[in-house]
């Protein structure tokens, strides 16, 4: 196997061999086994090599999870093409920016999305295929029907771009992040086993395959012969509780609000959901009452928080049942990360270390097995994240005395107030806190004489809330430093990108 064993498509092909009648994945009343499932990849690996596929183009896919995704991706693992998803909720002007970025040979798409397709400047004219079939150059299922089941694996190396994930970060300009086979093998098999998962898994695909998490829950069912269960396009909590149930689903990874969502449903009591007993998080905190509510109710045997991102996927980890502290935990079992002196105005030097117990950004050696190298096409921005073989994350932290990883910010918001560095997260937490504040936001304005000083902005749960209240608790809560300068109450606070907030 020498240059193909970490070949994405290679491992449908394992898991085919292993048991072919296991049921891979579940859509609705359509059950596809690993046999069936392999036999359509290659039917649509062969009309897509016919139609001028191979080795390094791109293939884009915009629609929301449905088993054609799944068949699209390893299609394109086994030309060695390049998997190109974007989140189905993107603007067309950046929808057009990443087809123009990648230059896609076929853009997938539905019926809700092929209209996109018109309005659209491109600098390659695609093949465009609707998956509905409404629309578009050829349908979907001509694609298969003109396909032949033998089509053979392409052979190439596993340090080649398996896929490109876009990620908007702090700038609102799409990122395009290669991902190798290598790094999303490798990244698969680690997950699995910081997740204990074992053979015959089942789960459900409630993040989308457009996000480095979706990606590694499909992979990872894959590799263990377990069943992917998709939901429907607009699934509610009430969905996921019946899915969990009927399904005896075994495994979760979803980010937090979906387990706020499920876990208060009013319905949930009317579920059976034993059979769930490994969950993970990711992509945001989860908050304390929360995290209590999810060991209380599902009585998880594995529950881990993720701290990563699509650059490297998994930076930390944690186990929730072990420590509640409320760390990210230690470095992944592929990660060497340091924290640095965070340098604002000036970029930081991967040598400029801070004190333990000190803020500092969070950065991360990029010779891991999982990480990037470099954002597709800019290396303006690759030159700005990457230095000295170090990936810059943007995030704040710090490291206690027992080694585990802090969060407390973004680089983007940090506040320098009078030569003091204050995080907003930090107060805002301390906000939210107080029983009479449902919504806080905390932002840096320009001083003239401290150079930025610190404003709440609060959304009150108790209207006879008062600024001084406020002012009360945060001095019992915060350093005099960190304390608000102003505070201002508000009825809502705004949302978007056209939202302002006055002083």
């Amino acid at each position: 196997m020498g240059l193909i064993k970490l070949n994405l498509g290679t491992a449908l092909e394992v898991a085919v061999n292993r048991h072919p009648d296991k049921i891979a994945v579940i859509e609705g009343e359509s059950h596809y086994k690993f046999s069936d499932l392999n036999l359509e990849v290659n039917k649509l690996a062969f009309s897509m090599q016919k139609l001028g596929i191979q080795k390094g183009e791109r293939v884009m896919v915009l629609f929301q999870n449905q088993v054609e995704c799944i068949l699209i991706f390893f299609a394109v693992q086994k030309l060695g093409a390049i998997f190109v998803p974007l989140h189905y909720h993107l603007s067309i002007k950046e929808v057009q920016y990443c087809i123009n970025d990648t230059e896609p040979k076929i853009i997938f798409c539905d019926y809700g999305r092929i209209d996109y397709m018109d309005k659209i400047k491109f600098n390659r004219k695609p093949i465009l295929i609707d998956i509905s079939p409404l629309g578009g150059d050829i349908s979907f299922q001509e694609l298969i029907l003109r396909g032949a089941a033998d089509f053979e694996t392409t052979r190439f190396d596993d340090h080649e771009i398996a896929m490109i994930l876009y990620t908007l970060g702090t700038t609102g300009i799409p990122k395009g992040v290669p991902r190798s086979h290598k790094s999303e093998y490798s990244s698969t098999i680690t997950f699995i086993n910081e997740n204990r998962y074992k053979p015959f898994e089942r789960t459900l695909g409630v993040i989308p395959l457009c996000h480095i998490r979706g990606i590694r829950m499909i992979l990872s069912m894959i590799v263990l012969n377990g069943t992917y269960i998709i939901p429907s396009p607009f699934f509610d909590s009430l969905d996921l509780l019946n899915l969990i149930s009927k399904e005896k689903i075994t495994c979760l990874f979803m980010d937090p609000t979906k387990y706020y969502e499920l876990l208060n449903d009013p319905n949930i009591k009317d579920f059976d959901l034993s059979f769930l007993k490994k969950i993970a998080y990711g992509g945001a905190a989860m908050p304390e009452d929360l995290i209590k509510k999810c060991i209380q109710l599902l009585n998880p045997e594995s529950f881990i928080n993720y701290y990563g991102c699509t650059e490297i996927f998994t930076i930390a980890t944690c186990s929730v049942l072990e420590n509640t502290k409320g760390c990210v935990g230690k470095p992944g079992v592929h990660q060497k990360i340091r924290l640095v002196n965070p340098g604002k105005v000036n970029l930081s030097a991967p040598q400029d270390l801070v004190k333990r117990g000190e803020v500092g950004e969070i950065i991360v050696h990029i010779e891991s097995i999982e990480a990037f190298s470099g954002y597709w096409k800019q290396p303006d921005w690759s030159g700005k994240a990457i230095r000295d073989n170090w990936f810059f994350t943007g995030d704040l932290g710090y490291i206690d005395d027992e080694e585990d990883l802090f969060i407390v910010g973004r680089l983007d918001n940090m506040v320098i107030s009078a030569g003091e560095k204050v995080f907003p997260e930090e107060i805002e937490k301390v906000l939210l806190s107080n029983p009479k504040v449902a919504e806080a936001m905390v932002l840096g304005v320009k001083d003239q004489h401290c150079g930025q000083t610190i404003v709440a902005y609060i959304v009150p749960n108790d209207l006879t809330l008062t600024i001084q209240e406020l002012d009360y608790y945060c001095k019992n809560h915060l350093s005099s430093f960190k304390r608000p300068r102003k505070y201002k109450i508000l009825m809502e606070l705004p949302i978007g990108s056209n939202a302002s907030l006055s002083t």
